[in-house]
């Protein structure tokens, strides 16, 4: 399904019609044709889709009423961007999926009460990453002083792109799961931290990052990325 803005016409489109992709990038928009890739059914896919199956499973078999709509008033308090850069309102269910299949991802245990805090937990402006060929470690700064370095069960989960040639500028959204910086309210998380790349990096080839904040409560925020140029 493809996510449509109308102007006079059409003024932009992300995603798919029967056979053709839309998307844009620096240059403006384009559509190419539409590549079904092979589905290596990998561990971590396997892992994902249990996962995903799972947190399904346990919004209508095991919430009560009041714990759905608890999310649901969470729903329609926070808004959340989507691939066209607007502003839109999703479901109750939407973000217990999205809040938990993150947090049993990075071993942490589901949260089915909903937040009571109505607001999605900021992005990270200070994120970025350096990346080493030698150590095959990525170095992440972030903002150390943020409310979730000094909480238990809060973490800011990492995610690798695929590492590209130099002159390659932009990257859609083949990204592998890192794993977690943990927040603990007894000693806070310092920036920054290493973690290890799960794509090989050589010098000189770029590659993009990205993470997302989880809160104590279940409340996720959206995306902020970094693309670094990997030094020796």
């Amino acid at each position: 399904m493809a996510n449509i803005l109308f102007g006079q016409g059409i003024a932009d489109m992300r995603g798919s019609i029967g056979g053709t992709v839309y998307s844009k990038n620096r240059y403006g928009s384009y559509a190419r044709n539409r590549t079904v890739p092979v589905n290596p059914n990998s561990e971590r896919q396997q892992k994902v889709r249990n996962i995903l199956a799972q947190i399904v499973a346990a919004w209508s078999q095991i919430l009560t009423p009041a714990q759905r709509a608890a999310w649901a008033v969470y729903a329609a308090a926070v808004n959340f961007t989507n691939s066209l850069g607007q502003t839109i309102t999703l479901t109750g269910f939407n973000h217990y999926i999205r809040s938990n299949v993150a947090r049993r991802n990075n071993g942490l245990s589901r949260m089915d009460t909903g937040p009571v805090v109505l607001i999605l937990p900021p992005t990270d402006g200070d994120f970025a990453v350096e990346v080493s060929e030698g150590s095959q470690l990525a170095t992440v700064t972030f903002d150390d002083a943020a409310a979730w370095c000094s909480e238990d069960s809060a973490f800011m989960s990492i995610h690798q792109g695929v590492p590209k040639n130099s002159a390659v500028s932009f990257y859609g959204n083949h990204f592998r799961h890192l794993g977690i910086l943990n927040g603990n309210s007894g000693s806070p998380i310092a920036s920054p931290q290493t973690i290890a790349v799960d794509f090989p990096v050589a010098v000189t080839q770029k590659d993009w990052f990205f993470g997302r904040v989880g809160r104590a409560d279940g409340r996720l925020s959206e995306s902020f990325r970094d693309v670094a140029v990997v030094g020796a």
